[in-house]
């Protein structure tokens, strides 16, 4: 059991990610701007934007769920704090909220102590949408390269790069970026049988999804996990969007990208290899099973 800051625990990959840490005994409090939707753990209002808050929040987190030990802080934050989609603010807005919050949280977590700060991320690093440069090959990995096309896209490059340093200087505070799909809630599943007819709605992120639950799963392994340094993973979930199968998507839609390996019939086409290697991810849940 560990006490854990969950930033933007208010939105809804932060609920998810509430909810996995309580359900497996971990001491939680959700940090935001906004009240939540549902009372889940201790809820302490503060405005990341500001260095002096979120350094008091890390603080008084711990000291409310009751840590004891001469120098009180919380053992482990998960950052979900964002402006979380591209579109939702003018770009230099979107840039700034999450530069500046991010920059925020991992420098107070260093400042502390915090051993982990497992941090929300995005698929939209490979180059979503793929409109503009198709992607270099499929299924995607972490080695796909970088192509930010937004300003929020080009905020979670910049800020991989400060984990990456921040932990330089201050090893003994590691960082694990989750580079989340589109998040899905289970009673949005509906909307999938929309999408059947067009594919093109959605090969902007190749089919990809990953259900909240999913999302906090990931955070709560991450929290877990041993020591690991600065990494960055995909989480996704196991298959598509689609009911056609995934490498007829790519042949129909993206017939100059090399595919690089065996795919199963609706297969993801963003590859949780990497996130089961660090951490033990496997995603749980799929449209295909939902009931």
């Amino acid at each position: 059991m560990s006490n854990v800051v969950v930033t933007g625990g208010s939105g809804k990959a932060g609920q998810a990610a509430l909810r996995e840490l309580i359900a497996h005994g971990h001491q939680v409090v959700n940090v935001d701007l906004l009240p939540p939707p549902e009372p889940l753990g201790y809820f302490l209002k503060a405005d990341l934007n500001d260095m002096g808050q979120t350094i008091e929040a890390l603080r008084r987190a711990a000291g409310t769920v009751g840590r004891r030990r001469p120098f009180e802080t919380a053992d482990a934050v998960v950052h979900m704090a964002a402006i979380p989609a591209p579109g939702l603010a003018p770009d230099a807005v979107t840039f700034q909220t999450n530069m500046m919050t991010t920059y925020n949280v991992f420098s107070a977590a260093t400042l502390l102590g915090v051993e982990r700060v497992v941090w929300a991320s995005s698929e939209t690093l490979f180059g979503l949408p793929f409109t503009r440069a198709q992607p270099a090959y499929a299924p995607l990995t972490e080695e796909h390269p970088m192509l930010p096309e937004t300003g929020y896209a080009l905020a979670k490059d910049l800020c991989e790069e400060m984990a990456s340093q921040m932990h330089r200087w201050n090893p003994g505070t590691s960082f694990l970026g989750l580079r989340i799909s589109n998040v899905i809630l289970p009673h949005e599943y509906g909307m999938f049988e929309s999408w059947q007819n067009d594919p093109t709605i959605r090969s902007w992120n190749l089919w990809s999804y990953v259900d909240a639950r999913d999302v906090g799963l990931a955070c709560r392994l991450g929290v877990e996990a041993a020591a690991m340094g600065a990494e960055n993973c995909i989480i996704a979930a196991g298959d598509t969007v689609m009911r056609r199968p995934s490498r007829e998507l790519m042949a129909e839609f993206f017939p100059q990208v090399p595919i690089t390996r065996e795919l199963g019939e609706f297969e993801t086409l963003m590859i949780n290899d990497k996130a089961h290697r660090l951490i033990g991810y496997t995603p749980q849940h799929s449209w295909r099973t939902a009931g």
